[in-house]
């Protein structure tokens, strides 16, 4: 029987501990171990001998364990200040400020100064089922801005915005007050919303995120999650 070799980036990411890009920068910074021995990018191990216990695999000296039987997705309702980071010496970091008992990696991002609805793994790879931007997810914002909305405004904002060498895709606006509107994207640039208001010469004041594919922020209070439950959480991998 031939062994089970696997890249150690993908092993991080299939027993949930983290995404393969972040199981490459811990390898990078020499935070890895296997058997008390530093390991290389790109390095195999064997899935035979971490299952049978014959190897063991740890991160900054701690042994790490496999939580793909427990695949937990959490919602969190990030609060304005809270930072999408994974520099744990950040005071302001979202992992921390969770308090969760078992590791978790964040499903896209929401920048410090924006807020509202996040999603949480214990389970690396779903991240990387769940982020792919060609799976068209959609995510939902309420924007408040500087000034009175236009419906020359509104019409640029839906038709794609030239932002980060890019255009934006097409996407739903929709005008709630005078200066506030809903939008639903597709796809995650950077400070998107906030690059594509610039672009029209708005300034956003506040960007609260209300839903994630079919998971909605509904009533949970900021600074607060809930665990998603079986039924939501294979609906959002759909």
């Amino acid at each position: 029987m031939e062994n089970r070799l696997i890249r150690l980036n993908k092993f991080f990411s299939e027993i949930g501990y983290c995404s393969r890009r972040e199981a490459d920068r811990l390898i990078d910074e020499g935070r890895v171990t296997i058997d008390d021995r530093d390991v290389l990018m790109g390095e195999k191990i064997n899935l035979d001998d971490y299952e049978s216990g014959k190897i063991k695999v740890t991160v900054d000296g701690k042994v790490i364990s496999d939580t793909k039987m427990e695949q937990i997705v959490i919602a969190y309702n990030k609060p304005v200040g809270i930072e999408c980071t994974n520099d744990l010496n950040n005071k302001d970091n979202i992992i921390k400020a969770i308090g969760f008992d078992k590791k978790l990696v964040y499903l896209g991002r929401l920048d410090k100064n924006s807020h509202g609805l996040i999603l949480l793994t214990t389970d690396g790879e779903l991240v990387n089922k769940i982020m792919r931007s060609r799976n068209n997810k959609e995510k939902e914002y309420v924007v408040h801005v500087s000034k009175p909305i236009t419906d020359e405004f509104l019409e640029g904002m839906r038709s794609g915005v030239p932002i980060l060498d890019t255009v934006t895709k097409e996407c739903k606006v929709t005008k709630l007050t005078e200066t506030s509107f809903n939008i639903i994207l597709t796809q995650g640039l950077n400070r998107q919303i906030r690059r594509m208001c610039d672009y029209f010469g708005y300034t956003v004041s506040d960007l609260k995120r209300v839903r994630v594919c079919n998971i909605k922020l509904g009533k949970l209070k900021s600074g607060t999650y809930r665990v998603l439950s079986k039924e939501e959480v294979e609906e959002l991998v759909k």
